[in-house]
């Protein structure tokens, strides 16, 4: 499985997504990531995480370290 940053971008539809690869070498597969979404509106951390991992259940078998921000439209303002 090819994994990039513009592919997880793609697959976490979401109002806002950024990711930053941080696999300096590409012997292993390294990700940041910041999704905002209204579908968090309401929700603890704990299910927001939850969410993205859901989305991106196959890609996390295959990522060996993924640190994810997550936040409403609300959170982030004007």
């Amino acid at each position: 499985m090819e994994l990039s940053a513009e592919y997880l971008r793609e697959k976490l539809q979401a109002e806002h997504v950024e990711v930053e690869e941080k696999t300096p070498n590409r012997c292993a597969s390294s990700f940041r990531v910041l999704v905002v979404s209204a579908k968090f509106e309401g929700k603890p951390l704990f299910q927001r995480h939850l969410l993205v991992n859901t989305c991106l259940a196959e890609e996390l078998l295959h990522i060996h370290a993924f640190e994810q921000k997550t936040l409403t439209p609300r959170t982030v303002g004007p």
